[in-house]
């Protein structure tokens, strides 16, 4: 085990027994059920729906219903089990909703929020023992949230509440056969930097999250509630999604079919709301995850305990925890055909080298050009791949390191196997392994669209990560060159998994100027791949940001309508992608910045020439 993990996890085992319990001698709680949202609250009767909501302290289990659990103040149906998250709210534009609200806690004030006509907000306080009715028309079609506090608002306290569930409005005539999933956090600090942590989607951390099933051709429509204070970067593997609605809790803007964006990877911010689909157009077991490592990997567990062994493991089960869900895509009526002939073959080397800069170690993949690399030598970040739309590649990583990893093509529209889980990736019978030391694994890459993409690792996620092992992928055309004088890469990650955010871009801290030429297009691909956030980096000029094109996302070109000249500032998140269009019409000195100009955390320079 590192030191780093060693101090973090001596830090959660003393602090662990007064936050969390594991199971024993009961208190005389109701327990938690955990709610799939398949099955909405209250009665309906003609156009009215009636609900009886409460608040009770109860007891979660977000792991195995023997596991550890906490004791938290829970929403619930009068009657019934109290549910993590709340009971599911789905009704019909214009129903009138009846809700009872009661607050069942013994000493707190309670103040319930969202039960409102949208897009307002109204709140309705709530004394203890006291039972309120709020009575209003469901308003425009969306996904909303809705909840409760306790006592006055608190960031810490919020995160100890689980007090928040999914509210839809579906407009008339609208297909209802859509998935809801909300994720919740319950948290405890230890410290600054550390804290005891339950994250869950629909009450449940992997790997006890719901397995979704699928088959292959299935169009799979879901709504994804964040119910928790924390931003989270939600990534499918192998697959685009498009965006039919993003909302917050007063009001849900839908996207006309033309403008959806098309992602792998959407920031769900605070209290906000998304409505997607996607097809299922590939066989085999996939992830929609959290792209933020640390609510992911064995140490998001509620329990502490886990160890090098756990972040290590070739067991899916046991290297993550936290905000994942599996997804398991059975064949469909005809075999599915993949369709390879005449492979490029690439080899990546995965060594470690002489430390430098704040990462504990130097971690690297390594392209082998011709000879192989030295024992010790290392690239931070890994070498740009630069392949080819349509051509089929073979890249066998080669695993010189002392331990195991496995490497992950992020965005690629790929086959399950070689998609980079360890313990997961595959079919039942046929999963695929972690790469041990002294061994090696060829991933087969399907290149169906040109753009911008990530590889990285997938395994001791924190600490392999932060010490280097990622590297961008730039699929071109056809018959088309890359061009370094006009095609740019800034390859954002961080050095060092702990302590103030120090980001490092195309793996330097301090880099030498750029030279641009005037007068012609360049195109700036950013990539995004820290353990967390990846800050925001602003393009300017002596006075102040200039201006670029808007032209992919994701890997996914923007399409020329909705094209854009805006501000040269881009707020980026651990796994995403941004292409922009920069034209400098005249000679000059302009400055890329990574956060507030004042004071920035990162800094570099382009002469335009």
């Amino acid at each position: 085990m590192s030191a780093t993990l060693a101090r973090f996890a001596i830090a959660l085992l003393l602090a662990s027994l007064s936050a969390v319990s594991i199971a024993g001698p009961h208190r005389a709680l109701p327990l938690v059920a955990a709610n799939d949202n398949r099955l909405a609250a209250g009665t309906l009767r003609s156009d009215t729906l009636f609900v009886d909501l409460d608040i009770r302290m109860a007891r979660w289990y977000p792991e195995a219903q023997d596991g550890p659990f906490v004791d938290v103040p829970v929403l619930g149906e009068v009657g019934r089990a109290p549910q993590i998250p709340g009971p599911l709210l789905r009704v019909r534009v214009g129903t009138v909703i009846v809700a009872h609200l009661t607050n069942a806690l013994a000493d707190s004030t309670i103040t319930w929020y969202g039960l409102s006509t949208k897009p307002s907000l109204d709140s309705v306080r709530v004394r203890p023992g006291e039972t309120v009715v709020a009575r209003f028309v469901a308003g425009d079609a969306g996904t909303y949230l809705y909840g409760a506090r306790v006592g006055a608002l608190n960031w810490d306290q919020r995160e100890r509440e689980q007090l928040g569930g999914a509210f839809i409005v579906d407009a008339r005539g609208a297909r209802t056969d859509d998935r809801v999933f909300v994720i919740n956090i319950w948290s405890e600090p230890i410290d600054s930097v550390n804290g005891l942590n339950a994250l869950a989607i629909n009450g449940r951390s992997w790997p006890f999250t719901e397995r979704i099933s699928a088959t292959r051709g299935d169009t799979l429509r879901w709504r994804i509630v964040n119910g928790s204070v924390r931003p989270h970067p939600m990534h499918l593997h192998g697959f685009y999604y498009r965006i039919r609605s993003l909302g917050d809790l007063t009001r849900d803007t839908a996207y006309a079919r033309g403008r959806r964006p098309n992602l792998v990877t959407q920031v769900m911010q605070p209290f906000s709301t998304m409505a997607m689909e996607w097809v299922a157009e590939r066989e085999g077991n996939w992830l929609f995850h959290c792209h933020l490592s640390f609510h992911v990997v064995a140490d998001a567990r509620l329990a502490p305990g886990a160890d090098h062994a756990d972040h290590m493991s070739g067991d899916a089960t046991r290297h993550m925890a936290g905000l994942v869900m599996g997804i398991q895509v059975k064949p469909g009526r005809t075999p599915e055909r993949i369709v390879r002939t005449h492979p490029r073959a690439l080899r990546l080397i995965a060594q470690e080298g002489h430390r430098r800069g704040r990462a504990p170690r130097a971690l690297g993949l390594v392209l082998q050009r011709g000879a192989p690399p030295s024992a010790d030598s290392t690239e931070v970040p890994g070498a740009a791949l630069i392949l080819t739309r349509g051509q089929p590649t073979d890249i066998t990583v080669v695993n010189h390191l002392n331990e195991a990893t496995a490497i992950h093509w992020h965005g690629i529209e790929l086959e399950s196997w070689s998609d980079g889980v360890a313990g997961w990736s595959g079919a039942p019978g046929r999963v695929a392994k972690a790469i041990a030391p002294g061994d090696s694994f060829t991933a087969h890459l399907t290149l169906p669209r040109a753009g911008t993409f990530i590889y990285h690792t997938h395994l001791n996620d924190i600490e392999q990560l932060t010490s280097g092992m990622y590297g961008a992928i730039v699929v071109l055309e056809p018959g088309q060159r890359y061009d370094p004088e006009t095609d740019h890469l800034f390859v954002v990650g961080w050095d060092g998994a702990y302590g103030p955010v120090h980001f490092v871009v195309n793996g330097d801290s301090l880099p030498a100027p750029r030279v641009f030429k005037a007068g012609v297009h360049h195109r700036l691909r950013f990539v995004f791949i820290g353990p967390a956030e990846g800050g925001t980096f602003t393009l300017r000029s002596a006075s102040g940001p200039v201006q670029w094109r808007t032209l992919a996302q994701d890997g996914a070109e923007i399409p020329r309508a909705r094209q854009a000249d805006v501000p040269a500032v881009i707020t980026g998140w651990a796994g995403q992608t941004f292409d922009f269009d920069f034209h400098p019409q005249a000679p000059g000195d302009y400055t890329l910045i990574a956060g507030d100009p004042a004071k920035p955390s990162w800094s570099g320079r382009v002469l335009v020439r």
